[in-house]
């Protein structure tokens, strides 16, 4: 009799621990987001999450919260970056070593990831890339079939550069064969794409104004002006050095100064990046295929709605009022730019900047995300 009353107070104890078992599982999968997330996050690099290659406002510790237990992505966010001149995926094996979370080349938008949509139109012309690292590079990957970068080009033609002979830094030491110096020499640039900032101002400045005055081919008679393409109009940034550096704003004016100085017909231009309305257009496509990407993992919803998503917050976290916070402004809803003091703005607690304000402004970014997790109701242990 003892046995048995054993055995039932036994079976009503697994019985009560199954149901409470139950009842948790219940508990946690109606505590699901029952759809795609109604915001993701837009970081700009330089002077927010990076000074150099040292992360600073705790960088690293906030993006970890945008990931689960295991290392997945929970949160749909970007790198919406003007900086360059290497290709996504390289700048995404970086961040990730740098941060120590894991990046995806899909999350990492340059100033100049916008070229690939002219590839349909420059696929097999003659272009010139400029810039810092790998310009040539990175347009190759995007598609183009034939680009050279300016450190090359040069090359091609004796005494382009006169100040050549003083310039003792290293330069890129091209072997030039006759039969490719041929080619080059004879056949128009049909646009120049200015990838990332110029190493040698005098050099580019002097090359382009040789490829632009004469439709595409030095030495030759004027002609009308290949298209020119910025990858941004950066006039400044926050770098590793305490005060703002120029970017590549700066070399479009000298450029442009130079160019209209010399030629009748004023410099014509096209530039992609913050804070053109394009970038963040662009962002938000992307933000949208990673929130798809996240629930539709989670089998919580399907491929034949996942695409239809609107979120109704994007959050600019940006330093530089004129490009990070203008941008987000110009580009408007669903978009709300926050703006850190740890780059180009270093106004005091109660400052925003008098011309471009954000909606907030934070010391660091650690702070900017425990906002917004905070302000979406998200767990943020």
């Amino acid at each position: 009799m003892i046995h048995l009353q054993l055995l039932r107070k036994s079976s009503q104890t697994r019985s009560r621990k199954q149901l409470s078992q139950l009842f948790s599982t219940i508990s946690q999968i109606s505590s699901q987001p029952s759809k795609p997330p109604s915001f993701g996050i837009a970081f700009d690099i330089d002077g927010v999450v990076l000074r150099g290659n040292t992360p600073i406002g705790g960088a690293s510790r906030a993006l970890r919260r945008l990931y689960d237990g295991s290392g997945v992505l929970k949160v749909p966010f970007v790198f919406l970056t003007n900086g360059g001149g290497i290709r996504e995926s390289k700048r995404a094996a970086e961040l990730s070593e740098l941060l120590g979370v894991k990046i995806s080349p899909s999350q990492v938008l340059q100033g100049h990831s916008p070229f690939k949509q002219l590839v349909n139109r420059f696929e097999n012309e003659l272009i010139v890339a400029v810039g810092k690292g790998e310009p040539a590079v990175v347009m190759s990957e995007y598609g183009f079939k034939n680009v050279i970068s300016i450190d090359e080009y040069a090359l091609y033609f004796d005494n382009i550069d006169p100040l050549a002979p003083y310039k003792k830094w290293g330069t890129i030491d091209f072997a030039v064969h006759r039969t490719r110096k041929c080619s080059i020499n004879s056949k128009r640039v049909q646009a120049a794409f200015i990838v990332s900032d110029s190493v040698d101002w005098s050099r580019d400045i002097q090359v382009l104004c040789d490829i632009l005055r004469t439709g595409g081919l030095p030495a030759s008679e004027e002609g009308p002006q290949p298209p020119l393409y910025f990858a941004h109009d950066d006039l400044k940034y926050q770098g590793a050095f305490p005060s703002e550096r120029l970017g590549m704003g700066a070399f479009r004016i000298a450029l442009e100064s130079v160019f209209n100085s010399i030629h009748a017909e004023a410099l014509k231009y096209t530039y992609f990046g913050k804070p053109n309305p394009v970038a963040f257009k662009n962002a938000e496509v992307v933000l949208k295929q990673q929130a798809s990407f996240i629930y539709r993992e989670l089998n919580i919803v399907n491929h034949a709605n996942s695409g239809s998503h609107d979120f109704q917050t994007l959050y600019m976290i940006g330093d530089n009022p004129a490009v990070d916070i203008k941008g987000a402004r110009q580009a408007g809803n669903p978009w709300f730019p926050i703006l850190t003091r740890t780059g180009v703005f270093k106004g005091d607690h109660h400052s925003n900047h008098p011309e471009f304000s954000a909606n907030m402004v934070v010391d660091t970014v650690e702070e900017a995300v425990d906002f917004i997790l905070r302000n979406e109701h998200q767990i943020t242990d």
